[in-house]
């Protein structure tokens, strides 16, 4: 019976969905359940099952599997300068301070595929601060990371890129920043030789460094309270006093252990300032 076949392809979504945020923290039950349900059995597909429901017991049982589960399920938006505005305020309010540092070191937090850390890089060497920054772009997807390490986007989407680059202040032509080839754009090699990727697991996995910003956007709207409020003690710990927090325009500190750690920048861009005066936990 078609009803009864739907009924129990929603049962084990359900079931899955909780396993996976119960288990591991990730909490995907608030998104769309027609595309979640499309993703899963892909998923169970790719892995060699029957069912949505056989990945469960795996799902529990095997931490290994996890970044491949994560990477099914999430789609990642994400694009070149992804919302000017925020990268406007970064060169606008936060370069000022940052370049009376000697050093500046940079945690890039669930890079993806490198579109955001390069757009970063890019930004500081428009306002000369890139040779004497260090930025570290770390994610849980060996093979998003991978293709970030790359720095190779197709060359079509250099275009489309231009106008959020405009838009967040640019004062060149984008294109300069990547060697051409036929249907390709790569990054340049100074541009990427300020970039260290690296493996790093926000569920589980400690401090990563002490760094004077850290940027971690659109990544805490997959996590229940409980994760978010770890991985925000996390970046408190990892950022030096007076250090900067970016995090993605739909999250925000408001209820969150950490909230009295920071005080806001631009409350609207989600851009924060860990306060002075308090020492991490």
């Amino acid at each position: 019976m078609p009803g009864r076949a739907s009924n129990l392809h929603a049962i084990e979504l359900d079931l899955f969905l909780e396993a996976l945020a119960r288990r591991h923290g990730y909490d995907f039950r608030g998104y769309a359940r027609a595309s979640l349900r499309r993703r899963a059995a892909g998923l169970a597909i790719k892995l060699g099952c029957a069912t949505v429901a056989e990945l469960i017991p795996r799902l529990l049982y095997d931490d290994s599997l996890l970044p491949e589960v994560l990477s099914g399920l999430s789609v990642p938006v994400t694009e070149m300068f992804r919302d000017p505005s925020v990268f406007k305020a970064i060169r606008e309010q936060l370069v000022p301070v940052l370049a009376t540092y000697p050093r500046i070191n940079i945690w890039q937090a669930g890079c993806a595929t490198g579109e955001e850390v390069y757009s970063l890089a890019i930004l500081l060497e428009e306002v000369g601060l890139l040779h004497k920054t260090q930025i570290y772009a770390t994610d849980i997807n060996d093979q998003a990371l991978a293709k970030a390490e790359e720095g190779i986007f197709p060359a079509k989407l250099i275009e489309k890129y231009t106008e959020n680059y405009l838009k967040a202040g640019g004062t060149k032509a984008l294109v300069a920043y990547f060697s051409l080839g036929y249907g390709f754009a790569k990054i340049d090699a100074a541009i990427k030789q300020r970039i260290s990727f690296a493996h790093h697991n926000l569920v589980s996995d400690g401090v990563f460094c002490e760094v004077n910003l850290v940027v971690c956007r659109n990544v805490l709207i997959y996590f229940d309270r409980q994760l978010q409020d770890r991985v925000l003690g996390l970046f408190d710990t990892s950022l030096s006093r007076g250090g900067f927090l970016c995090l993605g325009t739909k999250e925000n500190l408001a209820f969150s252990a950490a909230a009295n750690a920071f005080q806001p920048v631009d409350a609207s861009l989600r851009l924060y300032r860990k306060r002075q005066g308090v020492p991490p936990p």
